[in-house]
Order: structure tokens, then sequence, then C-alpha cells
């Protein structure tokens, strides 16, 4: 480099060591600047060049117009180019006479000249490729007015120097080149226009990030206008921006679903060359040994094939990072050499305290952009494998499905693909954290020798003690799980059955089950989180033990080490790196256990059979028909036998053909097969046009009735009536608050039956017997051959009115030869007498005027419903919901802060005194730590004194003490913490468990139990094991920032200066993004939910979707769904990013000042406090960041408790017990029941539902209460027993005023069996006794008489037969029979049957009523009647209208008067 500029004009040396180092006016030689700092912006440019093309010419955005910014950068660029050849030319100049210039000044004109051109072109290309902001020229420009800084100095001084100008031509131009390169680095830090056809021109709300220019992608600040507008108003879904194509579900999913696609194809290449040849021997065989393993296609290499790219990309980002992280120790060793040497030039200490926040800031950047890369991967790949589930489910066959319930299924979705999420920011910590590891160790044992192994030694213990410390833990969870299920199923039960637990006052044995349950919850609880404490323990104590066992080790194995502050406080900095690796692994290992469990089910999933889409023939068939079977034989499995075989049946187009047959006969397997549901082992199926399918389960989605209705058709809305009249649903419709906007809850099913009375109206029916067609003929032609079709009928309708047929059959439409109509349903001829609906009989004998109803489960299915009458509790529902008809309100995102009073509920929770206490530990732990740095600083100055260390064992010693005692405080706060966070989560658990289970019956029937559920479920989960590690984690890191800011105030007193500035920046970062990610966490969550449910959805109605073709439709819904999600989902990652790159500014801005004030005041300091102080501020950053997460993760989290002391503080119903205000013992004695001037509504506001109601029953009498929807029968039954309370007027029973006890005083003396037969799980003996007050033959003798006795008994277990929930595992009519049993057992004076006939059948009914008319002979009893038959012999009839009494007499003088009663009786055929 010397021969390159040692002769001529210049005549200098390359590098002198005197004129740039050891000065206080540091410079470089002329050769220097003018050959390498000169060339380094250029060696920047053609290096990156290659990659930057590539790069470009797969990433074309369309052009963009030249514009004004565009033509000046392109005039700055020439203009560059030609100050750089006017140099060349110069030297040229001077050559000609006889200057003879220096080799450089030709050099660098020419390579600098060349650059300036390519930039120029560079700036064209890139303008035509649609480029807004070019990073790579951002760069270039910045490097060349950098390189371009010392010159401009180095001129200035030397011209001052020598009083003139030496070299006036070159002068001028450096200092044109220098404005030139300026103004194109000002010009390159704006962008250009959108290109010609972008989303900004199409889309109202684009991701700004593809718009925004390299230096606000680079510091995110593209995200502070969301930020910004999130801190004013709420966001709200409409707020979010668009997905970016690359990001969105359909292109991510089709992604993955090629290289999956490409797995499966590799395989089955595979398997046909790795299958033996048809010739092959047995010997062959043997000579080439066993056959390979099949090989399985690898969801895994599917996975990396997609997103493999991804991944380097963030690896190079992780590996720049952990590489930069070693550097400020080596800086801060430098700084306390600088410190300890009083010679050193001032400007070294500036260099490095610059150099170091430059490094800080560089370290920030890239790892913000590692953690942007690898979180939005993390997101791509849930996307990608939610959308490969969701198309597999749609073509999975039904063995496969039947082999895993629904629930499995959705958890591939919601679990499995979340763990790939989770696992994602773990997985470069594979080779990541060996790299950091060995680096530590390398630097360590630099710094201090083979004694470092100890520190390292104890670190690598820990990780087995952590790891021990997790399987407890695990294992804890797993027993506490099963507790907190059983909590919950319980709860869920109780939601579902409150109006039985009020009506028998049996809360006080419900409420006891939970609180036991809840108790062993807690009591698990603890101890995990005193286990817990350990872990802490272990976190904020290895550090502090790590550097004591290492410097102990240090000092005692050789007498000459001594430790001075270079050695103690970089050892420091080096362990606290260390750290993190550590304690990260055990983590990668756990989620990595977890992915590859989530894999392999993944995997086995996706490579399950599909349906075959030939397997029906749809484009060609016989002329004539729209059905044609050949010889077909079906099966459910191809390990299962036939369900059925050789069928041959030729369907004529537009005839209506029925499917009959006893139960199991194939009848719905027929129609699957007609579908292609069923795997066809020969044959041939052909079916012409579309297919309208009704399934025996009907799938209704959760959506408006509108929607279901149409399902993705447009909306027609003359055939749409016509519809709607033909399914006899215009009824319904004005009974639905909404009308056909009605929303659907999940749980409602449309029931669509038909009677047998149908069949003699088909044009051909199909008889079905095992599997097979016995006969095929129309009607009367099957009636006279009489074989199986005759028998059927025979046995199946001996009776029209009184039959009870249970089957399935199917009827098949040709409507022209534009589709078929298959409807699957469950048949029944049994009706029952509704109060208003005479007109069932002449609906039935109209076929396809399909008699549907909105049902809730549980309701009779096996029976026609013309018309589901609303009860009380859902007629308030109607009325609440009219306004937007909306049965399940949709839960809202909350808005806005968390109120301080919500702050101070907990603390009041978990006890004012340990909060006190807590806080107090912490700062008596932090004093501690402080103590002991400072100890450490002192210990180290020693060394200073003189060469050696003499009270090395008081030294350490002390520093232990210190130590230990800052670990015992740690872990006394957490323990406290601990006991603190169990006690809140007892009493706010206790507080809302007594106020739900004393709430109003009108507040279950409001308030949607799924979202109590939540409350019982989530937000205890929350108060229970996310609250107290949050606080514990936001004292951690608050307490280690105010350490770190009163050690560096301590040692120097000047950061007092910077403090408030950097506060301010601080609290408005936090402030901004406080609001805006606490808001797209609620919209995330909130949208999240659909996705699955939707799911859920989608795999139950599988076969619905596939008949009606709509399979590609219902892919786009999921991934809609998914994009809905997602939208908040990217935002909240960015609001990280540009959380941490604000913060990591304000802390690396710390580490800058902290080295600045002590190189300023490096006079009055020693090297131990500088290390103090710099060490202090390395470590700010991460809690600074970690502060404000907490703060924001306590701030979403805590609205848990907002929630349950909301759910808490509702209104209850009136005292269980009024102690002064019992009644008599032994009341009611008589049964006399007196309503005067009662009058009743659901809630103020609402219309009255009974007025003025006067009557009066004696005892023993029995009472009919009949009337039309509405009329307010079951609502007089909930005044009796106070659920509804009065508006005025009173109800009295022998004389007492039932408003004047205690509801459990006056529910326990009545009985009831209620309409719904609720029962409980647990054992029999509970469900009919949970107060354990009866005896084992009291109870036996119940049973007898409700005619249990008999399957009582023939169970092993008999009273302890286990029901289970909700009695499923009893008939509907067993169970109407437990409820009469309760009612035995209670015995009390007055019964009242609430519709109880309506559910059950004939047999059932009989048995209950002559028990009723036996046992109850003596009591008064009161029956809202269904079948009018089972009350003309009561003593009078109660007929309500419009909440009055419109007659009210013996059913004799009732059909005399010919009022409303007759007019019952004789539609019943009574009269």
């Amino acid at each position: 480099m010397d021969a390159l500029c040692g002769s001529g004009e210049l005549g200098s040396k390359f590098w002198d060591s005197n004129l740039s180092v050891h000065t206080e006016n540091p410079d470089l030689t002329p050769c220097f600047q003018n050959s390498l700092l000169a060339w380094v912006p250029c060696i920047y440019l053609w290096v990156a060049l290659p990659c930057y093309l590539l790069y470009l010419r797969h990433h074309c955005r369309g052009y963009i117009i030249l514009s004004h910014l565009s033509k000046l950068k392109m005039v700055l660029g020439v203009l560059l180019w030609c100050v750089s050849w006017a140099d060349l030319f110069y030297s040229f100049h001077g050559l000609v006479h006889g200057r003879a210039p220096a080799p450089v000044f030709f050099v660098t004109p020419l390579v600098v000249g060349v650059t300036m051109l390519l930039a120029t072109l560079l700036i064209q290309y890139e303008r035509l490729q649609g480029v807004q902001s070019s990073g790579v020229l951002i760069i270039f420009w910045f490097l060349c007015v950098v390189c371009a800084i010392v010159p401009f100095r180095s001129k200035i001084l030397l011209a001052k120097a020598e009083g003139e100008i030496s070299d006036p031509f070159r002068f001028t131009t450096f200092y044109i080149h220098f404005a030139l390169v300026l103004s194109a680095l000002i010009l390159a830090c704006f962008r250009e226009k959108p290109p010609f056809f972008s989303a900004k021109n199409v889309d109202p709300n684009p991701y700004p990030e593809t718009s925004a220019g390299f230096l606000s992608r680079l510091f995110f600040w593209w995200f502070t206008k969301m930020a910004i507008y999130g801190y004013r108003h709420p966001l709200e879904e409409k707020d979010l921006w668009s997905l970016k194509e690359e990001d969105r579900s359909q292109m991510v999913v089709q992604q993955l679903l090629e290289a999956w696609r490409k797995q499966e194809k590799q395989t089955a290449r595979h398997k046909a060359s790795a299958a033996p040849g048809k010739n092959a021997s047995g010997e062959d065989e043997v000579l080439l040994g066993a056959r390979p393993r099949p090989r399985k296609p690898s969801f895994l290499k599917a996975l990396l094939a997609t997103f493999g790219s991804s991944f380097l990309i963030s690896a190079c980002f992780k590996l720049i990072q952990d590489l930069l992280s070693f550097i400020n120790p080596q800086l801060l060793s430098i700084l306390i050499r600088f410190i300890s040497n009083p010679m050193a030039p001032s400007w070294w200490g500036f260099l490095v305290a610059g150099l170091m926040f430059l490094c800080s800031m560089m370290q920030s950047l890239i790892l913000q952009h590692y953690y942007h890369y690898i979180f939005v991967t993390g997101v791509k790949f849930r996307t990608g494998i939610m959308g490969v589930i969701y198309r597999k489910a749609l073509v999975i066959t039904n063995s496969v499905k039947r082999a895993s319930t629904v629930g499995e299924i959705v958890n591939l979705m919601s679990v499995d693909a979340q763990r790939f999420m989770d696992l994602a920011p773990f997985l470069n910590l594979l080779w990541s954290a060996p790299l950091q590891i060995i680096l530590a160790i390398y630097f360590l044992w630099q710094n201090l020798g083979p004694s470092v192994l100890a520190g390292v030694a104890f670190m690598v213990l820990l990780i087995p003690l952590n790891g021990a410390v997790a399987v407890k833990m695990r294992a804890f969870q797993v027993k506490q799980m099963k507790l907190k299920d059983s909590r919950i199923k319980l709860m869920s039960e109780i939601l579902n059955g409150i109006k039985v637990l009020k009506l028998y006052a049996w809360e006080p044995s419900f409420l006891k089950q939970v609180e036991g349950i809840r108790q062993g919850e807690l009591q698990l609880l603890r101890t995990a989180a005193y286990l817990h404490t350990t872990t802490t323990f272990t976190w904020m104590c290895s550090p502090f033990l790590v550097t004591l066992i290492t410097l102990w080790v240090y000092v005692y194995v050789d007498p000459n080490n001594v430790l001075d502050a270079e050695k103690a406080f970089v050892s420091v900095s080096l362990f606290n790196i260390l750290r993190l690796p550590l304690n990260m692994l055990p983590q990668l290992i756990s989620n990595l256990t977890q992915a590859s469990v989530s894999l392999k089910r993944i995997q086995q999933f996706l490579s399950q059979e599909e349906l075959d889409p030939q397997s029906v023939e749809r484009k060609t068939i016989s002329p004539g028909y729209a059905i044609t079977i050949h010889s077909g034989t079906f099966t459910w499995a191809q390990d299962l036998p036939p369900t059925l075989h050789s069928l041959d049946i030729q369907v004529p187009k537009g005839a209506l053909v029925a499917v009959v047959g006893p139960v199991g006969c194939g009848k719905s397997s027929l129609v699957s097969a007609l579908l292609g549901e069923m795997e066809k082992l020969e044959g041939k199926v052909h079916m012409k046009g579309s297919v309208a399918y009704v399934p025996q389960q009907a799938w209704i989605q959760n959506c408006t009735l509108q929607e279901n209705v149409l399902f993705g058709k447009a909306l027609n809305p003359k055939r749409y009536q016509q519809t709607l009249e033909a399914c006899a649903l215009l009824a319904d419709l004005e009974m639905l608050p909404g009308g056909d906007q009605t929303e659907i809850g999940e749980k409602t099913r449309v029931l669509v039956t038909h009677g047998i009375s149908f069949l003699p109206q088909t044009d051909f029916i199909i008889v079905l017997a095992d599997g097979q067609v016995s006969e095929m003929g129309p009607y009367p032609a099957l009636l006279q051959r009489n074989g199986s079709f005759a028998n059927f009928l025979c046995n199946y309708a001996p009776d029209e009115d009184q039959g009870h047929l249970e089957d399935s059959w199917t009827a098949l439409e040709g409507a022209e030869d534009k589709e078929a109509l298959l409807i699957e349903d469950t048949l029944s001829n049994h009706t029952d007498l509704t109060d208003n609906d005479p007109v069932t009989y002449v609906v039935q004998k109209q076929f396809m005027r399909q008699l549907s109803a909105l049902s809730s489960d549980g309701e009779g299915q096996g029976r026609p419903v013309p018309r589901r009458h609303l009860g009380p509790s859902e007629k308030v529902q109607v009325t609440e919901a009219k306004a937007d008809g909306a049965l399940t309100q949709e839960e809202k995102a909350a808005i806005g802060t968390v109120e301080l009073s919500v702050f101070w509920d907990y603390a009041k929770a978990v006890g004012l005194c340990t909060t006190l206490a807590i806080c107090l530990l912490y700062v008596g732990q932090s004093a501690a730590a402080i103590g002991a740095n400072v100890w450490l600083s002192a210990w180290t100055n020693d060394a200073m004194a003189d060469s050696r260390q003499n009270n090395t064992s008081l030294r350490l010693g002390v520093y232990a003490a210190l130590g230990i005692l800052q670990g015992f405080l740690v872990m006394l706060a957490a323990m406290a913490m601990a006991a603190g966070g169990i006690q809140a989560a007892r009493v706010l658990h206790q507080a809302l468990l007594h106020n739900k289970i004393r709430s109003p019956q009108s507040f279950f029937d409001t308030t949607p139990s799924g979202r109590i559920l939540n409350c019982f479920s989530k937000d205890i989960y929350v108060v229970d094991e996310v609250l107290a590690p949050v606080i514990l984690m936001l004292l951690n890191s608050f307490f280690n920032a105010i350490s770190t800011l009163v050690v560096i105030m301590a040692s120097t007193p000047l950061f007092t200066v910077v403090i408030l500035p950097l506060a301010v920046l601080y609290t408005l970062v936090q402030r901004f993004y406080a609001a805006t990610s606490r808001q797209l966490k609620r919209l995330e969550s909130v949208s999240r939910s659909p996705i699955y449910s939707h799911f859920s959805e989608t795999v139950t109605g599988a076969s619905v979707i596939r008949a009606y073709n709509r399979s590609r439709d219902f892919e786009i819904i999921s991934d809609t769904k998914v994009d809905a999600n997602q939208r908040s989902c990217y935002p909240y990652i960015i609001s990280n990013r540009w959380l941490s790159i604000g913060v990591e500014f304000v802390g690396n801005c710390v580490v800058l000042f902290a080295a600045l004030f002590a190189v300023i005041g490096r006079s009055s300091l020693n090297p131990g406090l500088v290390g103090l102080s710099v060490s202090y501020s390395l470590q700010v950053t991460f809690a600074l960041n970690w502060m404000i997460r907490m703060m924001s993760d306590l701030e979403s989290n805590i609205v848990a408790v907002e929630r349950v002391k909301e759910y808490s503080k509702t209104e209850t119903e009136a005292p269980w017990v009024v102690e002064g205000s019992r009644p008599p013992e032994g009341w009611p004695p008589r049964g006399e029941v007196e309503f005067r001037n009662y009058s009743v509504r659901y809630r103020p506001g609402l219309d009255l539902v009974l007025r003025d109601l006067s009557l009066h029953v004696h005892g023993g009498e029995k009472v009919g209460i009949v009337g039309r929807t509405g009329a307010g029968k079951s609502s007089m039954t909930l005044c009796l027993f106070r659920i509804l309370e009065a508006a005025k007027g009173e109800i009295r029973i022998d004389g007492l005023n039932v408003a004047d006890i205690g509801l459990h005083d006056l529910r326990s003396q009545l009985t009831i069996i209620p309409q719904d037969p609720i029962l409980f799980s647990g054992t029999l003996r509970m469900n009919l006794d949970p107060f354990g007050s009866y005896s084992e033959e009291d109870i036996w003798w119940a049973l007898e008489l409700s005619h249990l006795h008999t399957f009582v008994s023939s169970q092993p277990a008999g009273l302890d037969f286990q029901c289970s929930e909700g009695g499923e595992n009893l008939s509907v009519g067993q169970r109407q029979l437990v409820c009469l049993a309760r009612a035995l057992l209670r015995k009390s004076r007055i019964l009242v049957l609430d519709e109880a006939t309506a559910a059950i059948d004939l047999e059932t009914d009989n048995l209950i009523q002559a028990t009723i008319r036996t046992q109850f002979d003596t009591c008064t009893v009161l029956t809202i009647a269904h079948r009018l038959n089972t009350i003309m012999d009561y003593t009078r009839v109660l007929v309500l209208d419009k909440g009055v009494v419109a007659e009210f007499d013996s059913p004799a003088n009732l059909i005399a008067a010919r009022g409303i009663f007759y007019g019952m009786a004789r539609d019943a055929g009574l009269a």
C-alpha cells in the first residue's frame, strides 16, 4: 500500500500509529484517506450487488413512473461521476505537465467514478422493479458520508496549520463530492410513489410495511401510526391492515400443500420401486435381505421445503446478534484499562463509549429483525398447518372419522398447530445456545483461566435440578388439571340444571361438592407454587453463585491471582450472557418433545385414507334415470364386512321413492353410498344432476336461519319464500326474535319428521333387509305381495294413533333431472296434543310439508313437533333479543384501560400486609444485590493499592453473605407471593361461586351459560396460575431497573441530568404500546374462537358439505376466518418489535451515558466503580424491556379479576332462610294455595305475564292448568316457588305469605316434577337424596313406587349406580321416573307437575299418572296439562289466557259452558 502512495505529491506512509493512535489529536495518513477509506463504500456496493440484483429479479412489483425525486437522484449520480472523472483527468493533466502524481490519484477516482455510475444505473433499475426505498443505496451513501468525514476534518486542519490550501483543485472537488453524497443520502431517505398496479391503489387499508421506506422498516417506524391511533381510540377490527399477499392463508396453505403432495408422490414412487417384481423368487428375497420398512411421507420435510428459506434468513440474523453480544464485554475490558491508565488519551474513552452504543444499537436492531422473521414464520407455520388439516378433514373417509372424535380432530388444529407456532422462536437455539456457551467459556477462560470451569460446572448442575423441578411441576399440573376438569364439569351441570336446584332447594349440597373439589385444587396449587419458588431462587441466585464460585476458585487456586476490576466485571458480564442459553435449554427440549408428538399426530392424520371422488359417476347415466346402481357392494371400512351388497337399483327421473326396512338394514348406508361416503368394493353408481341432502341428524351452522336455508346460494326472494312455506317454517319465524335473521346457536337443531301415512303417496318403495334389496315396487303391489314390506307395516304400525315406530327411512326425489333430494330421518307417528295445534293431523297428511321446529337438545327426538313453544326463560330472551335477532349475544372485545380499583381489589384479596411484605422484601433484595456488587467493586480496588490482596477471606465471606441474603429474600418474597396468590384465588372463587349459586333465575336466562362457565374456567385459571408469576417478574424487572439507575447515579452523579429525558421517552413508548397491544391482544383472542368453532362444524357436517359440493366454499370461509385472526396477529408481533426498538434505545442510551460520564469523570473514579456502573448498565435493556412486557401482561390478565368481581357483585335472590320469620314445624298442614291480586313480570321494564290473578285452591284439590302458548301457565308455577317475585299482590299457602319466609323454607316444602327430567353426574342415591337425609328403605320404597326397583336392583352398584352427565345413560322415560321418585321421597302437601308429560312415551306417562293418583291422593296437585285426558277427572281446571283467569271450574262444567276449554277438548276428541 505504501508503494501506491509513497511517491510523487502524496509521499506518505499508509499507516502511522503516532499520528493515528498515540496522540491527543488523532488523524489518518493522507495515503489511508485517499485509498482504503475512499474504497470502503465502493467495495460494499460491488460485493452486495450480485445478491441484490438476484433479489430484484425475483421480486418485481411493477415499475414506478419517473418522478422529480427520481430525476434529482439521477442528476446527483451523474454529477458525482463527473467529479470523479474530473479528479482523474486532473491527475493525467499533472502527469502530462511532469508532476507525476502518486498511483492512488489514478486508481481512486477511477474506482469511485465507475461505482458512482453503477449507483446511478441501479437507481433506474430499482425504479423499473418497483423499489420505493433502497436499503442497499442508503447504506452506500451513508458509508460515503462517514468515510468522507475524516478527510473533511483533515483538510481543514491542514489548511489552518499551513495557512494556505496546498492543492486547490482537489480541495474544491472533494468538498463538492462531500456535498453531493450528503445530498444523495438525504434524497435516498425519501421514498418513491407506489408502483403501478400495487395494492395501495385498490386496498383501502394496505399493509404499510410494503410501501415503507428503508429506515422506517429498519426501525419499525411504520407501526407508529397505529400505535398513536390505538392510544387515542380503542382499536377495532376495521382499523386493522389487510394482509400482504404472501402472508394470506390461501398462499401459505397452497405452498405447504404442494410440498406435502410432493412428499406423497415421492413416497408412492418409492413404494412402487421397492415393490418386488412379479417373477422374483423367494431365493432372491432371501439374498436381498429383509424388505426395507415402508417409507411414509414426511411432514417435517414439507415444512422445511415451505419455510426453510425464512429460517435461513432468521439464522443469519441470530448468528450476527450472537457474535455482537460478546463485543460489549470486550469493550468494557478496554474501558476499565483506559480508566486504570491516566496517561491514555481521553479520545480513546469517548471512542469506546461510542462503540459500545453503536454495538448495542446494532445488536438491538438485528435481534428485533430476527424476532420479526421468526415470529412471522411461526404464524405462517400455524396458518399452513391449520389450512392443510382443514382441507384433509373434508376428504377423510368415514372410518377414519369414526376412529377419532370431533374434539380430537379439532385439537389437531387448535393445540398441535399452536405448538409449532410456539416452537418457532426456540428452533434456532439448537445451534445458537451451544455457540453462545462455547464463546462465553472461551472468553471467560481468557480472563480467569481454568477456574472458570467451576462456575460452568455449577451452571450445568442446575440444568438437571431445574429439569427435576419441571417434571415434578408437570405431575402436579396433571393432577390439578383433573381436579379443575371435574370442577368445571360440575359447574357446567349446575348451570345447566340451576332451575332444578332452585326448585328442589338443593344448592347447599352442590355448593359443598364444588368447594370440596376446590379445596383439593388449591392444596395442589399451593404445593406447586412453593416448588416454583425454588426455580425462582435458582434463576435469581445462579448468576451470583456462579460468580462467587468462580472467583473463590480463582483467588484460592494461586496466591498470585489478583482480582482486579477488569477480571471481575468482565466475567460478571460474560456470565450474564451465559445464563440465558443455559436457562433456555430445558424449555427448548420441552417444546421440541411436545412438537415432535404433534408432528407425528399431524403426519398420521394427513396420511389417512381419503374418499374416492370417482366412486359415483356423475357425468353419464342411462337415459330416463336419475340414479342407477349396478351390482353395488359397499363397506364403511376396508377391514369391515360389506354393509350393502349386490345392489341393483334404478330410479327413474322425477320419481318419489321411499326406502324402508327394520333398524340396521342399511337404509342410511344406501344414502351414504349414493353420496360417495362409503367405500365401494365393486359395482358402479351413476347419479345425474346436483344433490339436495337432509341428514338423519340435522346439521345446523352457527349463523342466521336465512344463511342456513340458503347454504351459499344467492337469495332469490320468491323461491326463498316458497321454500319457507313448503317447510312450514313461517309460523316458527313469527315466534323468533329476528325472524329469519335470528342467529341459531351451536346447540339448536331443526327436526324434520314424517309420519308413516305418507308411504301410500310415493311412486316407488325399496325394501331393504340385511344390506340387500328384498323387495321393490309401488305401494299397492307390495301390500298385495304379502312379503317383508307387508309384515313391516303390520309390525311397526298397528294403530295410527298409538303406535311408536322407531326407524329410519329415505326418500329420493328426482326433480326433473337437475337434482335429487335425499332425506334421512327418525320416523314416528306418535303425536302429542300441543297447546293449540289441531292442525297437526291435517299437516301430517300433506307430504313434503316438513313440520319443523327449533328444538333444544333433549327434547323428544322421535316425534313430530309442529311448533316448539318457548318456555318462560326463553320468552325473556326473545323479548330482549328482538333488536338484533341474535339468540347468543356475541362477546365483544373489551376496550380501554383497567381501572386502578381492580388492582386494589386484587391487592385486598392477596392481603394488604402480604402485599406490603412482598414489596419490602424486594427492596431488601435489591439493597443486598447492590451491596454485594459495591463490595466486589471495593475488593477489586484493593489490587490497585498494592499488587497483592491480603484480606481475601473477609472479602469473599462478606460477598457470599450478601449474595445468599439476596437469594433468601427473593425466596421469601416468592413464597409470600405464592401464599398471597392462593389466598386471592380462594377468596375470589368463593365470592364468585356463592354469588352465582344465589343469583336469580332471570340472570341465567339472559346470560349464556358459556360466558359464566368461562369465568369459572379461564378467568379463575388466570387468577390461580398466571397473575402471581407475572407480578413477581414485574417486581423483579422493576427493582432491577431501579437498582441499575441507583448504582450509575451513585458512581457518576452527572448521570442524573439525562434520567429525566430518558424516563419521558420510556414512558411515552410504554403508554402508546400498552394501549395498542392490549387491544390487539383482545382482538386476536376474539377472532380465534370462530376458527375452531367453524372447523368443528365442518367436521360434523362434512357429508352435507360434500353432498352440496361446497367444499371449496368452506375452505375459503375457513381461510377468511384464519386471515381475520392473522390481521391482529401480525400487528401484535410488530407492536412488540416497535416497543423493543424504543425501549432498547433508552437502554442503549443508559449504556452510552454511563460510559461517557465515566470517561468524563475518570480523574475522580476508580476502575472498580466504572466496572460496576457499566456492567450494571449492560443489563438494563433487558430489565426495561421485560418490565413493559410484564406491565402489559398484568394489565391483560388483571381483566380476569375485573370479570370475576363483576360476576361476584350481581344481584342475588332473597335469603335462603330468614331467621326471625321461619314457618312452623309441619307447615303447610293442609296445602291450601291462594293468589291475591297477584301480578308478575320477568324483569323490571318488561310487560306483566300474570295480571291481578286471584284464585283459591283448597287443600287436597287436583287442579289442571291449561292455556295457549304465553298464557302464563309455567309463570304461575314459578311464582309459587318464588323463582319469580311478585310485582304486586301475594301468594298465601295455608294462610302464610310466602314472601315473608326464606326461599329454602318455602321450596323444601313444595314438590315439583319439572318439565325436563334433569339428572346430575354422580350416584343415583345422590340424585335422589343429595343431603343424605333419607334412609335406604325410604329410597327403595320410592323406587318401587316409581317402577324403577327392577332396573336399579339389576345394576351391580345398586343405589350407587353412576349416572352420566345429564343422565345420558338412562332413557328419557327412566329419567322422568327418577324425578317421580324424588317427589315421592319428599312427599310434601303440594305437588306441581310442570309439563312433565310432554317428552315421554305413553307407557311412562301412564305409570306416572297412576302413581300420582294413588300416592298423592291427599295432596294438592297442580298440573300443567298437555294431554287433556290426564286432567279430565281432576277436581277443577284453570284456563289461563294472556295472564288472566279465563275459566276456572270442574271439567264437566267447563265443557258444558262451551268456552275455551270446550274448544280444546273437542280438538283432542274428548268432547
